[in-house]
């Protein structure tokens, strides 16, 4: 949870969701949830006995269902992430080109979990360079738009999330497009909070919430209307006698996406001022002054760069 009071994004690699599974819930729905950071684990020699152990280990599966899989410490793997990161097309079109089955393939971590290449493309905290490249170039190859993480050989289950998921969590319009336009289902549900526009809506990605909007993604809960300032909306999804917690629920999502007039419409309806969600902190005040994922990622990466505020001075 960061100090905006709007649920935190995972800061995940897919090293780390690939290696430890999908990120885990840790309250249940309704409404988005925090969840808990896996810790990044050090890369092992695809070549070690402990690399050959983990590939014996491994559930058997068929060709037909899984496709090509990789460790994802091997040479080429790492060639593959290293790659994205830093937005080079031209070694991603080598690759696919020595091995097309590349674009579709599991990348299998140490704790058997595995990602895809679009998972690597859409990881925190995105804007890779040249994404949206990536990601057409991907999918012309054949990559799997709709793939899930795994917590374990093919398993899949609550937390386990498409490419768009990952999108919808950095606030990464551009490749939430790229994939939105490839073909990729908008209403996956079970994600770390669930549907595509869950997560957006509760990360305080308000980019690519609105684009999810914009292609169809159902709005049908009231936390989502509020929250995107969608008063007609808002008053079906509310009918004649809500829940008290759900008036006073959306009425905190409103301010967290800096919606006056659906907060004062959700306030002459009675809402609690002070309301408190159980899956974030603060009251609705809090979540007002937060700011959005997009913001908080562009103030990590100026401090990255050793950017200072003149107030600093």
């Amino acid at each position: 949870m960061g100090n905006s009071g709007i649920v935190s994004p995972p800061h995940r690699t897919v090293d780390a969701v690939i290696a430890y599974g999908p990120v885990l819930k840790n309250v249940t729905q309704p409404g988005p949830v925090s969840v808990l950071q896996p810790q990044r684990r050090p890369a092992v020699s695809s070549s070690s006995p402990e690399t050959l152990r983990r590939l014996a280990s491994w559930p058997r599966m068929s060709e037909q269902k899984t496709g090509k899989w990789l460790p994802d410490d091997d040479p080429v793997a790492v060639e593959l992430r290293l790659a994205v990161h830093a937005g080079d097309v031209e070694a991603i079109q080598r690759l696919l080109r020595n091995d097309p089955a590349l674009a579709s393939a599991r990348l299998v971590g140490r704790g058997g979990g595995s990602g895809t290449p679009l998972h690597l493309v859409t990881d925190w905290p995105g804007y890779f360079p040249n994404g949206p490249e990536i990601v057409q170039l991907l999918i012309g190859t054949g990559a799997d738009l709709n793939a899930l993480t795994t917590s374990r050989g093919t398993e899949t289950g609550p937390g386990s999330e498409t490419p768009l998921h990952y999108a919808a969590s950095s606030d990464d319009v551009d490749v939430a497009e790229a994939l939105i336009e490839g073909g990729a289902d908008i209403e996956v549900p079970d994600g770390s909070i669930g549907t595509p526009l869950d997560n957006a809506v509760g990360y305080g990605c308000w980019h690519v919430a609105r684009l999810l909007v914009t292609r169809g993604a159902k709005v049908d809960k009231a936390w989502h209307a509020a929250a995107l300032g969608m008063l007609g909306r808002l008053e079906e999804l509310l009918g004649s006698e809500p829940p008290a917690e759900d008036v006073s629920q959306a009425f905190w999502h409103a301010c967290a996406g800096g919606q006056r007039r659906a907060a004062e419409y959700l306030l002459s309806r009675g809402a609690d001022l002070n309301w408190e969600p159980d899956y974030a902190h603060g009251t609705a005040l809090d979540a007002a002054n937060g700011l959005g994922t997009r913001q908080e990622n562009v103030i990590s990466w100026l401090r990255e760069l050793g950017a200072r505020s003149a107030g600093s001075d």
